[in-house]
């Protein structure tokens, strides 16, 4: 049984200084009982921030009470507090060179290690790396975690998820100027790779097309990876044995049929405590339960690229295009 609401609203919003009136069109599609126990039958939805080229990477830093996310082709993270609204935070950060590129340089994917560091994916130093100063503190001065696999330079690394000490991360083709065609690409593949604390890169699946967000089921034995082409728009499980090494993998769900009609990809994802995952993807927010039976989707009009939880879960921030959405999940 498929029940639909839809919510339509105008919200008023302050954003970076400037005043604008934003109308979104958002639908609960539920799929599965089991949905209520996720999301509330009547979202509450704010509006953070907009007119953003392509925003993406969120992360909710607890300690600043902040959100961080990337406007890609802006080389620029934003960040969003209650108290002064959306505004910029570290410039540049992903490409930190001199000389002009073009493509989308900025970084995408943000994430924090276990001592609250701020870990970036920077497309345009197509690397994996930490920034030097305190999240309270930003400058753009970094240290390169990962940049070569094999002494070739990665394409652009786009998202990325710490466990155990180690980072778990993506290596689409998205932040080079001309994509899979792009002169300076050094690696036949698009990969998903481990950062190991001892300084080693390990490559874990190189048979994805375009393996884009990720993230671990609780207890770390599974990967959740999406893949972000058209022709093959799936999340991926992959299973780890104890020693960290991929057992067995299988297509979660295959969404290809859902690009034809809806903006949209399998994009960047969350998992929270209890095995729920929220992918971004066709349409909307995705949200499966701990054994990838679809619940249901949170619609959007506009194409989103990755979202995050706050510390207590209840709350999905969204990266959705030129939009940077709250949505509560529950009161």
């Amino acid at each position: 049984m498929k029940f639909i609401s839809i919510l339509s609203f105008a919200l008023l919003l302050i954003s970076c200084n400037f005043k604008k009136e934003v109308s979104l069109s958002v639908a609960i599609e539920k799929t599965d009982a089991g949905l209520d126990s996720v999301v509330s039958s009547t979202l509450q939805i704010q509006v953070l921030g907009t007119g953003y080229e392509w925003s993406e990477g969120p992360v909710w830093v607890e300690s600043e009470k902040m959100l961080l996310f990337s406007d890609v082709p802006k080389n620029t993270i934003y960040k969003w507090t209650a108290e002064k609204g959306a505004e910029v935070y570290l410039t540049p950060s992903g490409y930190t060179g001199t000389t002009p590129r073009e493509g989308e340089g900025g970084s995408n994917g943000l994430t924090l290690n276990d001592e609250g560091d701020l870990v970036l994916c920077q497309h345009g130093d197509r690397r994996i790396a930490l920034m030097n100063t305190s999240t309270a503190q930003p400058t753009p001065e970094f240290t390169t975690i990962a940049d070569r696999f094999e002494g070739k330079r990665f394409n652009s690394p786009n998202d990325a998820v710490f466990y155990n000490y180690d980072y778990y991360f993506t290596d689409p083709p998205y932040g080079l100027p001309k994509g899979m065609e792009d002169s300076s690409k050094e690696i036949p593949f698009q990969g998903v790779y481990r950062a190991t604390a001892d300084g080693k890169t390990i490559l874990l699946i190189d048979s994805l097309t375009r393996p884009n967000g990720l993230a671990f089921m609780p207890g770390g034995k599974k990967l959740i990876v999406a893949n972000s082409d058209p022709d093959k728009a799936r999340w991926y499980e992959y299973t780890f044995n104890d020693s960290m090494q991929i057992v067995s993998g299988k297509i979660l769900y295959d969404a290809t049929a859902n690009t034809k009609t809806e903006k949209g990809l399998p994009d960047g994802l969350k998992i929270d405590s209890k095995g729920n995952i929220f992918g971004t993807g066709p349409g909307g927010v995705w949200i499966f339960n701990a054994d990838g039976k679809l619940l249901g989707k949170i619609k959007l009009e506009e194409a989103t690229s990755n979202c995050a939880l706050s510390t207590d879960e209840k709350a999905l921030f969204v990266t959705n295009d030129m939009h940077v959405l709250k949505i509560q999940l529950r009161p």
